[in-house]
């Protein structure tokens, strides 16, 4: 869980300078997916409208698998948006999606993943 900007700084540095060792530049746009999870998809409607509204675009809502590869029960809702990053801007949008996970009863945001835009 994401609950302060300072505690990532070193972990999204470290991230930012994989981006650049990729042969990527994060200092212009890049296709970022966020990804929440939870047991209840229905829960994820809301949150995606308000994402949506946000700007964000949706992707899916899909079954994680367990160890096995069986469905787990669990379910991730995932969005993207076109958008520039830095660590701290990145560090403060965490932040922004575990408050938002909190106030519409998900039980967590689970992080970020980053693409070029196609």
């Amino acid at each position: 869980m994401y609950t302060g900007e300072s505690s990532q700084n070193e972990a999204l540095q470290f991230s930012f300078s994989e981006i650049r060792k990729a042969g990527w530049n994060p200092d212009g746009d890049l296709l970022w997916g966020y990804f929440f999870i939870d047991n209840d998809p229905q829960k994820f409607d809301a949150l995606r409208i308000r994402l949506e509204q946000m700007g964000f675009t949706f992707v899916d809502v899909s079954e994680l698998e367990d160890e096995y590869d069986q469905p787990s029960g669990e379910h991730m809702l995932h969005v993207e948006k076109v958008e520039t990053h830095g660590p701290l801007s990145l560090a403060k949008r965490n932040v922004e999606f575990t408050d938002l996970a909190l106030e519409f009863g998900i039980r967590a945001y689970d992080g970020w993943d980053v693409g070029l835009v196609p």
